[in-house]
């Protein structure tokens, strides 16, 4: 068998399959369909906002925005909603 340079995260999701700690779903199809709702739910955009901000701000915004390969508006909406749902985690 032709061994694989795995990092931990790997490792341990190749253990756990190994322990047949892995269960099938039932129903692929109701599954799916439950997830894709939550998804679409979550992504709606339905209010619109204007709000003034920093000219250096908003181009630092927009330079990470092109180096992740979306657009700014997209990036700052996502930087509310993680902000907005406890999930934005501040760097120390």
């Amino acid at each position: 068998m032709k061994k694989y340079n795995m990092d931990q995260t790997e490792r341990d999701l190749l253990r756990s399959v190994e322990n047949n700690e892995w269960v099938s779903i039932g129903n692929k199809k109701q599954e799916f369909k439950k997830y894709a709702e939550i998804a679409k739910n979550s992504l709606k955009k339905d209010k619109r906002i204007n709000i003034r901000i920093n000219r250096n701000d908003i181009e630092s915004i927009q330079i990470k925005a092109i180096e992740d390969g979306i657009p700014y508006q997209t990036l700052i909406s996502s930087i509310l909603h993680k902000y907005a749902s406890g999930r934005l985690i501040e760097k120390v």
